[in-house]
Parts: C-alpha cells; sequence; structure tokens
C-alpha cells in the first residue's frame, strides 16, 4: 500500500499521542480557514453592505435572528449561532454575512450586468421588508459591477457618466488582468460605486479582488469614524492643556505647603479628566490606526499601476485618507503626551510636599526632643527635692522615736546629737532607694 506523505496521521493515530489536547486547537485550526474567498465571475453586480453592531450580545441574537429568518425564506439551512461567516446561494441571489468585532457585512452577488452597470442592484432582490429591519446602524453600503471578459474598454467618457469625475480613481490591477475605477463617493442612491474590466481574471482571483475591493471601502469608512471624534476633542485637549501649564505656573511660585497641597489636588482633578478623554477616545483611535493598516495591506496586494493618467486608489487614499489618520494619531500622541506631563508634574510636586512635610516632622521631632529633655530635668529635679522632703520627715520621725526612748530611760542620747547623725543615713538611704526605683521602672519598659 503506498503511504500518502500528504496527509496528517488519522483521528485514531492521533489519539496514541500522549498529552491532553489543548482546548483551543480546533479553534486556532479553523480560523485561517474562517473566511474563504468567493470563487466569482463576471459578469456580476455585487451589493456590499456594513453595519455597525458592536460587541452588544442582545443585538448580535437579533442579527442572528434576522439571518435565519431569510434562509427560511428561501428554504436554506441557517447558519450555526457561534457562526461569524456564512455564504449560501438562495437562488436568485448569493448571501455572503460576517460578523466582525465592532460590524457586521452582508454581501448580495448577482449575474449579469445591465447596459447601465449600477442599474437593477443586486440589493434589488432583497425583500423590502427585511433589509428595512436590518440591526445595527448602517455605515458601508457600496455597488460594485464585474464586467464580463472581453467586453471594450471603457474611456474616460464612459466612464464619467458612472462616476464623477473630479475625484475619479482607477488603476490596472492583478498584474494587468483586470482595471477597477471607483470615485469613492455617495451617489444618489446613497450607495459608492466600484467598477471592474475583467482582463482575464480567474475565478478565485477574481473573488479575491472583489473581496479586497470591499475590504478597503469597509475599513476606510471605519478608520475615519476617528476623524470626527479627534476634532470634538482637540478642543477639550487645549484646555487641559492650557491648565496644566497655568497650574505649572501657579507651582514655580507656590511657597507654602498648604498652597502645593491645594495644587496636588488640583493636579489631580486634571489627571482623571484626562484619563477620561483617553478612556473615551484610545480605542476608536487605536481601531483607526488598525484599520488604515489594513488598507495599506489590500492596496499593496492588488498591486495596482496607473491607467488613462488617473491617479490610483492608493494615490487617492494618501492624499485623501491619510491626513485624516495623521490628525487622528496627532491628537492620540497629544494625549498620551498630556498624560505623561501631568504625571511627571503631579510627581515633582508630591516629591516637593513630601520634603516639606519631612522637614516639618523633623522640626516637630526636634520640638518634642527638646520638650522632654526639659521634662526629664525637671522630673530628676523634682526626684532630688522629694529625696529632701522624705528625708526632713523621715529625722523628725526619728527625733520622736529618740526622745521617747530618753523619757523611757532606754537610751540617754541627746536628741540633736543623734538626729544630726541620722541626717546622712537618711539621706543616703533615700538617694538609694530612689535609684533602685528608677531602675525597675526602665526594666518594665
Amino acid at each position: 500500500m503506498t503511504e500518502n506523505k500528504n496527509h496528517y496521521p488519522a483521528a485514531s493515530a492521533l489519539r496514541q499521542i500522549g498529552g491532553a489536547e489543548h482546548p483551543l486547537r480546533p479553534a486556532v485550526l479553523a480560523e485561517v480557514h474562517a473566511r474563504p474567498y468567493e470563487s466569482l465571475q463576471g459578469p456580476l453586480r455585487v451589493s456590499h453592505l456594513a453595519l455597525v453592531t458592536g460587541p452588544d450580545a442582545a443585538l448580535v441574537r437579533v442579527e442572528q435572528q434576522h439571518l435565519e429568518a431569510l434562509c427560511r425564506l428561501y428554504d436554506i439551512e441557517p447558519p450555526l449561532a457561534e457562526a461569524s461567516h456564512f455564504s449560501q446561494d438562495l437562488g436568485p441571489f448569493r448571501l455572503r454575512w460576517e460578523r466582525h468585532q465592532e460590524f457586521s457585512t452582508y454581501t448580495f452577488y448577482r449575474q449579469g450586468v445591465a447596459a447601465d452597470p449600477f442599474q437593477a442592484p443586486a440589493i434589488d432582490l432583497l425583500p423590502a421588508a427585511w433589509l428595512a429591519e436590518l440591526p445595527g446602524q448602517l455605515l458601508v453600503a457600496t455597488h460594485l459591477v464585474v464586467e464580463r471578459e472581453g467586453a471594450p474598454a471603457r474611456t474616460l467618457a464612459t466612464l464619467e457618466q458612472c462616476f464623477f469625475a473630479d475625484s475619479l480613481a482607477g488603476s490596472e490591477v492583478a498584474r494587468g488582468q483586470a482595471r477597477t475605477f471607483t470615485d469613492f463617493q455617495q451617489h444618489a442612491d446613497g450607495f459608492t460605486r466600484f467598477l471592474v474590466e475583467d482582463r482575464g481574471l480567474a475565478p478565485r482571483r477574481a473573488g479575491r479582488l472583489v473581496q479586497r475591493l470591499l475590504e478597503v471601502e469597509t475599513y476606510r469608512l471605519m478608520a475615519l469614524l476617528a476623524f470626527p471624534l479627534a476634532r470634538q476633542i482637540g478642543p477639550d485637549m487645549a484646555r487641559l492643556e492650557q491648565e496644566l501649564e497655568d497650574l505649572t505656573s501657579r507651582i514655580v511660585h507656590s511657597r507654602e505647603l498648604s498652597g502645593d497641597q491645594a495644587l496636588l489636588q488640583s493636579l489631580s482633578e486634571l489627571a482623571a479628566r484626562v484619563e477620561q478623554l483617553m478612556a473615551k477616545s484610545s480605542f476608536r483611535f487605536s481601531a483607526a490606526q488598525a484599520y488604515e493598516q489594513m488598507i495599506n495591506h489590500r492596496i499593496t496586494r492588488i498591486r495596482e499601476s496607473s491607467v488613462h493618467d488617473l491617479q490610483t486608489l492608493g494615490t487617492f487614499l494618501e492624499r485623501r485618507l491619510a491626513p485624516a489618520m495623521r490628525t487622528c494619531a496627532s491628537v492620540a500622541q497629544r494625549q498620551e503626551a498630556l498624560a505623561r506631563r501631568v504625571s511627571r508634574t503631579a510627581n515633582l510636586l508630591r516629591t516637593r510636599v513630601d520634603v516639606a512635610l519631612e522637614a516639618q516632622n523633623r522640626d516637630l521631632l526636634s520640638a518634642m526632643n527638646k520638650r522632654t529633655q526639659l521634662q526629664l530635668r525637671l522630673q530628676e529635679t523634682v526626684e532630688g527635692l522629694s529625696v529632701v522632703v522624705l528625708s526632713y520627715y523621715a529625722i523628725g520621725l526619728l527625733g520622736y522615736l529618740i526622745k521617747g526612748a530618753n523619757a523611757t530611760g532606754l537610751v540617754t542620747l541627746p536628741v540633736e546629737l543623734g538626729l544630726g547623725m541620722a541626717v546622712p543615713v537618711v539621706l543616703g538611704i533615700g538617694w538609694v532607694v530612689l535609684r533602685l526605683l528608677r531602675r525597675h521602672s526602665r526594666e518594665d519598659r
């Protein structure tokens, strides 16, 4: 039996491999095959919609139910609930649906092209009631026509009948096997337009070209969602930058700790407002950068060259899209720079406040130390006086004792002599007792 070296081990052989299978292995293996290109051939009319849905799970479920309703109308098995891609021939037209992170796309294919290429588009075959209830917010609506191979090449005059002449862009693509034209403008029906002249495209290559052109249009508008936001938050950024400048000037002239603490509070509030502004816009700006990179990649992959002395699609986007994207990138960079400046200024001011507090604490500790030393000296003085006072009373009691002993005849000692001899002894005993008490107190501490 000949061994087939082009196949992986059978499932039975795979089960013999040690170790548990990674739970994500099936998903990552299927990911690169999740959205295959269509196999297309002109003449063909394509209508493409992109609706912003976001991550709302409820809206995603409504979208799934709406897609199932269309499949039931044409007796077609609907996609699985967890599916993110669906492609099926529904009879009068072919449907391709994809769910992305922020939006979902619906692409409808219809064979044949009328004399006017953008008349009777593919979307006209869809039930009007179903189209009216599409979930999400419509952002992209475009018609694309692939003319049959061998059709006469269009002149500038015939192209200007389909597009606006002042923004017409076109190029030879796929190494000369096709030409594509567009003006990136909305026409009377609300749709933008693309026209592709087939000059020998293979079906799979035609599918790749159509998909890339539709992705360029979709990603172009998704990227431009960031531009109005950038223009909106520009004045806010200017006000925040001015506030930071004013606070920095006040910091330079501040000499009081209370003033520094008030400035630190103001800086904290300013930092919170900057972070709030960044949270509002950072995702949109990051997404715009990613979409721009995907647009550039798609333009590179179609391999453009100039035709009819028209600007190519890449040149058009470089002139019209790139400035908007640079504006968004500039605002994003301003936000990050402002956040860093606020953080750096707050750290400097916090350091100054900490140093001032440490100086205050040092002075306070020094004053407390002086008071403690004074209290210790006063205590020692009081203790000395206490020895004298206690000795005085002890000698007084001893005097009474000597007098009583003399009166009974037990002792014949002059009182003055006895008391005089007892004074040094009493004082010494009092001093020793005081020292012992002080030592015991220190050991207890």
